[in-house]
Protein backbone atom coordinates (compact mmCIF):
# COMPACT_ATOMS: atom_id res chain seq x y z
CA UNK A 1 0.00 0.00 0.00
CA UNK A 2 2.60 2.27 0.76
CA UNK A 3 4.70 1.58 -2.13
CA UNK A 4 0.99 2.47 -4.42
CA UNK A 5 0.95 5.88 -2.78
CA UNK A 6 4.22 6.49 -3.34
CA UNK A 7 3.94 5.66 -6.97
CA UNK A 8 0.59 8.22 -7.02
CA UNK A 9 2.29 10.95 -5.07
CA UNK A 10 5.72 10.95 -7.18
CA UNK A 11 4.35 12.71 -10.30
CA UNK A 12 2.62 15.11 -8.34
CA UNK A 13 5.74 16.06 -6.68
CA UNK A 14 7.58 15.87 -9.52
CA UNK A 15 5.40 19.08 -11.46
CA UNK A 16 5.16 21.09 -8.55
CA UNK A 17 8.90 20.72 -7.86
CA UNK A 18 9.31 21.67 -11.66
CA UNK A 19 6.86 24.43 -11.37
CA UNK A 20 8.14 25.80 -8.29
CA UNK A 21 11.94 25.80 -10.16
CA UNK A 22 10.77 27.69 -13.21
CA UNK A 23 9.40 30.38 -11.24
CA UNK A 24 12.01 31.19 -9.83
CA UNK A 25 14.11 31.10 -12.66
CA UNK A 26 11.30 32.83 -14.35
CA UNK A 27 12.04 35.83 -12.00
CA UNK A 28 15.36 35.89 -11.96
CA UNK A 29 15.16 36.52 -16.63
CA UNK A 30 12.28 38.28 -15.51
CA UNK A 31 14.49 41.57 -16.91
CA UNK A 32 15.96 39.82 -20.04
CA UNK A 33 14.39 40.36 -23.80
CA UNK A 34 10.98 38.30 -24.55
CA UNK A 35 12.85 36.20 -26.83
CA UNK A 36 15.44 35.06 -24.21
CA UNK A 37 12.48 34.10 -21.93
CA UNK A 38 11.00 31.89 -24.47
CA UNK A 39 14.34 30.00 -25.12
CA UNK A 40 14.58 28.98 -21.22
CA UNK A 41 10.92 27.79 -21.47
CA UNK A 42 11.29 26.02 -24.16
CA UNK A 43 14.40 24.19 -22.65
CA UNK A 44 13.47 24.11 -19.24
CA UNK A 45 9.97 22.06 -20.10
CA UNK A 46 11.53 20.13 -22.82
CA UNK A 47 14.11 18.87 -20.27
CA UNK A 48 11.64 18.29 -17.36
CA UNK A 49 9.52 15.87 -19.79
CA UNK A 50 12.56 14.77 -21.94
CA UNK A 51 12.90 11.35 -19.92
CA UNK A 52 9.31 10.61 -20.26
CA UNK A 53 9.55 11.14 -23.61
CA UNK A 54 12.58 8.77 -24.22
CA UNK A 55 10.72 5.95 -22.57
CA UNK A 56 7.66 6.86 -24.53
CA UNK A 57 8.82 6.71 -27.64
CA UNK A 58 11.44 3.94 -26.92
CA UNK A 59 10.09 1.53 -29.83
CA UNK A 60 9.27 3.82 -32.15
CA UNK A 61 11.53 3.98 -35.26
CA UNK A 62 13.56 7.41 -35.01
CA UNK A 63 17.40 8.03 -34.47
CA UNK A 64 19.07 6.33 -31.67
CA UNK A 65 21.36 9.36 -30.99
CA UNK A 66 18.24 11.48 -30.35
CA UNK A 67 16.44 8.96 -27.91
CA UNK A 68 20.00 8.31 -26.00
CA UNK A 69 20.53 12.47 -25.32
CA UNK A 70 16.40 12.42 -24.46
CA UNK A 71 16.67 10.03 -21.60
CA UNK A 72 20.71 11.41 -20.68
CA UNK A 73 18.92 14.91 -20.57
CA UNK A 74 15.74 13.75 -18.73
CA UNK A 75 17.53 11.48 -16.39
CA UNK A 76 20.04 14.15 -15.34
CA UNK A 77 17.79 16.58 -14.89
CA UNK A 78 15.40 14.84 -12.16
CA UNK A 79 18.74 14.86 -10.13
CA UNK A 80 18.92 18.55 -10.79
CA UNK A 81 15.81 19.50 -10.24
CA UNK A 82 15.98 17.42 -6.87
CA UNK A 83 18.52 19.31 -4.97
CA UNK A 84 17.91 22.35 -6.68
CA UNK A 85 14.73 22.96 -5.38
CA UNK A 86 15.86 21.73 -1.80
CA UNK A 87 18.70 24.14 -1.71
CA UNK A 88 16.41 26.77 -2.82
CA UNK A 89 14.43 25.99 0.05
CA UNK A 90 17.04 26.02 2.31
CA UNK A 91 19.04 29.69 0.91
CA UNK A 92 15.25 31.10 0.86
CA UNK A 93 14.73 30.20 4.61
CA UNK A 94 17.80 31.24 5.38
CA UNK A 95 17.96 34.85 3.32
CA UNK A 96 14.81 35.40 6.02
CA UNK A 97 17.78 35.96 8.63
CA UNK A 98 20.44 36.53 6.52
CA UNK A 99 20.22 38.93 3.36
CA UNK A 100 23.31 38.50 2.20
CA UNK A 101 21.52 34.40 1.06
CA UNK A 102 19.42 36.56 -1.33
CA UNK A 103 19.17 35.86 -4.18
CA UNK A 104 19.36 31.83 -3.29
CA UNK A 105 19.27 31.18 -7.32
CA UNK A 106 22.72 31.81 -7.53
CA UNK A 107 23.24 30.28 -4.61
CA UNK A 108 21.53 26.89 -4.79
CA UNK A 109 22.54 26.50 -8.71
CA UNK A 110 26.34 25.93 -8.66
CA UNK A 111 26.32 24.11 -5.30
CA UNK A 112 23.53 21.36 -7.16
CA UNK A 113 26.18 21.10 -9.85
CA UNK A 114 29.13 20.45 -7.57
CA UNK A 115 26.88 17.72 -5.75
CA UNK A 116 25.92 16.32 -9.13
CA UNK A 117 29.91 16.15 -10.09
CA UNK A 118 30.67 14.57 -6.82
CA UNK A 119 27.15 12.06 -7.59
CA UNK A 120 28.50 11.19 -11.03
CA UNK A 121 32.05 10.27 -10.18
CA UNK A 122 30.83 8.50 -6.60
CA UNK A 123 28.92 6.40 -9.67
CA UNK A 124 31.91 5.63 -11.73
CA UNK A 125 33.37 3.87 -8.91
CA UNK A 126 31.74 1.00 -7.73
CA UNK A 127 32.61 -1.35 -4.63
CA UNK A 128 33.34 -4.65 -4.68
CA UNK A 129 32.37 -5.83 -0.77
CA UNK A 130 33.68 -8.97 -0.07
CA UNK A 131 31.79 -11.59 1.73
CA UNK A 132 32.67 -15.07 3.11
CA UNK A 133 29.93 -17.77 3.92
CA UNK A 134 30.49 -21.31 5.79
CA UNK A 135 27.79 -23.79 5.09
CA UNK A 136 27.36 -27.19 6.66
CA UNK A 137 26.05 -28.49 3.48
CA UNK A 138 28.57 -30.39 1.29
CA UNK A 139 29.45 -29.50 -2.32
CA UNK A 140 32.82 -30.22 -4.49
CA UNK A 141 35.70 -28.32 -3.82
CA UNK A 142 37.40 -26.20 -0.93
CA UNK A 143 35.90 -23.07 -2.12
CA UNK A 144 33.55 -21.55 -4.74
CA UNK A 145 33.87 -18.50 -5.54
CA UNK A 146 30.89 -15.77 -6.47
CA UNK A 147 29.93 -12.67 -8.45
CA UNK A 148 27.15 -11.22 -7.76
CA UNK A 149 25.54 -8.28 -9.32
CA UNK A 150 22.45 -6.77 -10.22
CA UNK A 151 20.59 -3.80 -12.02
CA UNK A 152 22.72 -2.84 -14.33
CA UNK A 153 20.39 -1.86 -17.02
CA UNK A 154 22.35 -2.20 -20.19
CA UNK A 155 20.91 0.36 -22.91
CA UNK A 156 20.79 4.67 -23.01
CA UNK A 157 22.08 4.95 -19.25
CA UNK A 158 24.42 1.94 -19.36
CA UNK A 159 26.76 2.46 -22.66
CA UNK A 160 28.51 -0.48 -24.84
CA UNK A 161 31.96 0.96 -22.84
CA UNK A 162 30.14 1.41 -19.70
CA UNK A 163 29.29 -2.51 -19.65
CA UNK A 164 33.56 -2.94 -20.36
CA UNK A 165 34.24 -1.54 -17.37
CA UNK A 166 31.88 -3.41 -15.52
CA UNK A 167 32.84 -6.78 -17.64
CA UNK A 168 36.79 -6.17 -16.54
CA UNK A 169 35.83 -5.66 -12.93
CA UNK A 170 34.26 -8.86 -12.48
CA UNK A 171 36.19 -10.67 -14.08
CA UNK A 172 39.15 -9.11 -12.11
CA UNK A 173 37.95 -11.03 -9.58
CA UNK A 174 37.95 -14.66 -10.96
CA UNK A 175 34.81 -15.87 -10.30
CA UNK A 176 33.67 -19.44 -10.38
CA UNK A 177 30.07 -18.07 -10.91
CA UNK A 178 28.53 -15.39 -11.74
CA UNK A 179 25.29 -14.62 -10.42
CA UNK A 180 22.68 -11.62 -12.28
CA UNK A 181 19.45 -10.83 -10.23
CA UNK A 182 17.49 -9.13 -12.52
CA UNK A 183 17.30 -6.10 -14.50
CA UNK A 184 20.13 -6.52 -16.88
CA UNK A 185 18.56 -4.63 -19.52
CA UNK A 186 16.59 -1.23 -19.11
CA UNK A 187 13.85 -0.06 -20.78
CA UNK A 188 14.29 -1.33 -24.79
CA UNK A 189 16.55 -3.91 -26.25
CA UNK A 190 16.38 -1.76 -29.06
CA UNK A 191 20.21 0.31 -28.61
CA UNK A 192 21.49 -3.62 -27.80
CA UNK A 193 20.73 -4.66 -30.97
CA UNK A 194 23.06 -1.95 -32.69
CA UNK A 195 26.18 -1.95 -30.38
CA UNK A 196 28.17 -4.84 -29.33
CA UNK A 197 26.56 -5.52 -26.06
CA UNK A 198 26.20 -9.55 -26.87
CA UNK A 199 29.52 -9.51 -27.38
CA UNK A 200 31.05 -7.76 -24.64
CA UNK A 201 28.72 -9.64 -22.63
CA UNK A 202 30.18 -13.04 -24.21
CA UNK A 203 33.82 -11.76 -22.78
CA UNK A 204 32.71 -12.45 -19.12
CA UNK A 205 34.39 -15.67 -17.24
CA UNK A 206 33.48 -18.00 -15.36
CA UNK A 207 33.85 -21.39 -15.38
CA UNK A 208 30.73 -22.92 -13.64
CA UNK A 209 28.62 -20.18 -15.55
CA UNK A 210 26.44 -17.14 -15.65
CA UNK A 211 22.95 -16.78 -14.47
CA UNK A 212 20.26 -14.71 -14.19
CA UNK A 213 16.77 -14.11 -13.25
CA UNK A 214 14.15 -11.21 -14.98
CA UNK A 215 13.63 -8.24 -13.10
CA UNK A 216 11.03 -5.92 -13.86
CA UNK A 217 12.91 -3.89 -16.50
CA UNK A 218 13.23 -7.15 -18.73
CA UNK A 219 9.62 -6.83 -18.68
CA UNK A 220 9.23 -3.22 -19.46
CA UNK A 221 11.57 -3.78 -22.03
CA UNK A 222 9.29 -6.94 -23.46
CA UNK A 223 10.02 -9.93 -21.85
CA UNK A 224 9.85 -12.33 -24.85
CA UNK A 225 12.13 -9.82 -26.80
CA UNK A 226 14.58 -9.58 -23.82
CA UNK A 227 14.86 -13.37 -23.80
CA UNK A 228 15.71 -13.95 -27.15
CA UNK A 229 18.88 -11.41 -27.09
CA UNK A 230 20.00 -12.93 -23.96
CA UNK A 231 19.88 -16.45 -26.02
CA UNK A 232 22.82 -14.91 -28.21
CA UNK A 233 25.04 -14.21 -24.82
CA UNK A 234 26.23 -17.14 -21.80
CA UNK A 235 23.64 -15.32 -20.21
CA UNK A 236 21.39 -18.74 -18.84
CA UNK A 237 17.62 -17.21 -17.64
CA UNK A 238 16.01 -18.76 -14.64
CA UNK A 239 12.55 -18.54 -14.44
CA UNK A 240 10.78 -20.28 -11.60
CA UNK A 241 13.35 -22.90 -12.14
CA UNK A 242 16.42 -24.87 -10.40
CA UNK A 243 19.92 -25.82 -11.98
CA UNK A 244 22.29 -27.72 -10.02
CA UNK A 245 25.52 -26.75 -10.95
CA UNK A 246 28.43 -29.73 -11.42
CA UNK A 247 30.19 -29.79 -7.36
CA UNK A 248 26.32 -29.85 -6.28
CA UNK A 249 25.10 -26.26 -5.75
CA UNK A 250 21.60 -25.32 -6.36
CA UNK A 251 20.85 -22.13 -8.15
CA UNK A 252 17.12 -21.35 -7.77
CA UNK A 253 15.65 -18.41 -9.96
CA UNK A 254 12.54 -17.13 -9.58
CA UNK A 255 10.50 -15.32 -12.20
CA UNK A 256 10.02 -11.19 -11.43
CA UNK A 257 6.81 -10.07 -9.33
CA UNK A 258 5.69 -8.83 -12.65
CA UNK A 259 4.61 -12.08 -13.70
CA UNK A 260 1.63 -12.54 -11.73
CA UNK A 261 1.63 -16.16 -12.19
CA UNK A 262 5.02 -17.32 -10.82
CA UNK A 263 5.66 -19.69 -8.93
CA UNK A 264 5.20 -19.38 -4.62
CA UNK A 265 8.93 -20.01 -3.16
CA UNK A 266 7.60 -22.93 -1.24
CA UNK A 267 6.34 -24.58 -4.53
CA UNK A 268 9.58 -23.54 -6.29
CA UNK A 269 11.58 -25.37 -3.46
CA UNK A 270 10.05 -28.79 -3.42
CA UNK A 271 12.07 -29.71 -6.09
CA UNK A 272 15.06 -28.80 -4.35
CA UNK A 273 17.41 -31.09 -2.62
CA UNK A 274 17.16 -30.05 0.88
CA UNK A 275 20.71 -31.31 1.67
CA UNK A 276 22.73 -29.58 -0.78
CA UNK A 277 23.22 -25.81 -0.77
CA UNK A 278 20.54 -23.77 -2.22
CA UNK A 279 21.10 -20.33 -3.66
CA UNK A 280 17.64 -18.39 -4.63
CA UNK A 281 18.04 -15.25 -6.88
CA UNK A 282 15.36 -12.85 -6.73
CA UNK A 283 15.07 -9.72 -8.33
CA UNK A 284 12.98 -7.93 -5.66
CA UNK A 285 13.67 -8.24 -1.99
CA UNK A 286 10.22 -8.96 -0.69
CA UNK A 287 9.15 -11.40 2.06
CA UNK A 288 12.67 -12.23 3.13
CA UNK A 289 11.19 -13.49 6.43
CA UNK A 290 9.44 -15.67 4.72
CA UNK A 291 12.67 -16.90 2.80
CA UNK A 292 14.65 -17.37 6.16
CA UNK A 293 11.17 -19.69 7.51
CA UNK A 294 12.34 -22.00 4.55
CA UNK A 295 15.76 -22.62 5.02
CA UNK A 296 17.52 -21.25 2.07
CA UNK A 297 21.23 -20.88 2.26
CA UNK A 298 21.47 -17.51 0.39
CA UNK A 299 18.83 -15.46 -1.11
CA UNK A 300 20.59 -12.63 -3.64
CA UNK A 301 18.36 -9.59 -4.75
CA UNK A 302 18.60 -6.32 -6.21
CA UNK A 303 15.93 -3.90 -7.60
CA UNK A 304 15.68 -1.44 -4.70
CA UNK A 305 19.23 0.92 -5.47
CA UNK A 306 18.82 1.97 -2.22
CA UNK A 307 17.22 4.92 -3.44
CA UNK A 308 20.40 5.51 -5.58
CA UNK A 309 20.73 9.52 -4.40
CA UNK A 310 19.60 11.36 -0.97
CA UNK A 311 17.21 11.27 0.43
CA UNK A 312 15.41 8.69 -1.33
CA UNK A 313 17.39 6.04 0.20
CA UNK A 314 15.52 6.79 3.80
CA UNK A 315 12.37 5.91 1.45
CA UNK A 316 13.58 2.65 0.95
CA UNK A 317 15.41 1.83 3.71
CA UNK A 318 12.12 2.37 5.12
CA UNK A 319 10.11 0.48 2.42
CA UNK A 320 11.72 -3.20 2.29
CA UNK A 321 12.68 -5.37 5.31
CA UNK A 322 16.30 -5.07 4.02
CA UNK A 323 17.25 -2.41 1.32
CA UNK A 324 20.90 -2.76 0.87
CA UNK A 325 23.99 -5.31 1.84
CA UNK A 326 24.54 -8.19 3.67
CA UNK A 327 22.79 -9.77 6.46
CA UNK A 328 22.46 -13.13 8.09
CA UNK A 329 19.26 -13.76 8.86
CA UNK A 330 17.94 -16.75 11.33
CA UNK A 331 19.09 -19.13 8.97
CA UNK A 332 19.99 -17.56 5.60
CA UNK A 333 22.58 -15.29 4.15
CA UNK A 334 20.68 -12.24 2.21
CA UNK A 335 23.10 -9.99 -0.05
CA UNK A 336 20.54 -6.49 -1.80
CA UNK A 337 22.75 -5.06 -3.97
CA UNK A 338 22.17 -1.59 -4.41
CA UNK A 339 22.88 -2.26 -8.40
CA UNK A 340 26.08 -1.90 -10.45
CA UNK A 341 24.64 0.54 -12.42
CA UNK A 342 21.71 2.16 -12.03
CA UNK A 343 18.00 3.44 -13.56
CA UNK A 344 18.02 7.36 -14.89
CA UNK A 345 20.27 9.86 -12.93
CA UNK A 346 23.58 8.64 -13.45
CA UNK A 347 24.49 10.07 -10.21
CA UNK A 348 25.14 8.49 -6.61
CA UNK A 349 25.32 10.85 -3.52
CA UNK A 350 24.99 9.22 -0.20
CA UNK A 351 24.71 5.57 -1.78
CA UNK A 352 26.68 3.90 -4.06
CA UNK A 353 27.23 1.34 -6.85
CA UNK A 354 28.14 -2.18 -5.75
CA UNK A 355 29.26 -6.00 -6.65
CA UNK A 356 29.45 -8.77 -4.01
CA UNK A 357 32.05 -11.30 -4.40
CA UNK A 358 30.71 -14.18 -2.05
CA UNK A 359 33.99 -17.15 -1.19
CA UNK A 360 31.40 -19.91 -0.26
CA UNK A 361 32.99 -22.33 1.75
CA UNK A 362 32.62 -25.64 3.48
CA UNK A 363 32.15 -25.88 7.52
Amino acid sequence: MEMKIALLLLPLIYLAGNGYLFVRVWQAISCTPVWCRIIVSILFWSSAFALFAAVGLRDVHMPEVILKWMFRIGSSWMAFLLYAVLLLIVFDIAGLFVPTMRPSLLYALPLTLCLLIYGHINYMHPRTEHIDICLDKPFEGDAIRIAAISDVHLGYGTSAAALKRYVRLINSQEPDLILIAGDLIDNSVRPLQNEPYAEILSTLKAPLGIYMVPGNHEYISGIDECMDFLGSTPVKVLRDSIVTLPGGIQIAGRDDRSNHYRKPLQELLDDADNTRPLIVLDHQPYELSRTDSLKVDIQISGHTHRGQIWPLNLITDHLFEQSHGYRKWTHTHIWVSCGLSLWGPPYRIGTYSDMAVIDLKRQ
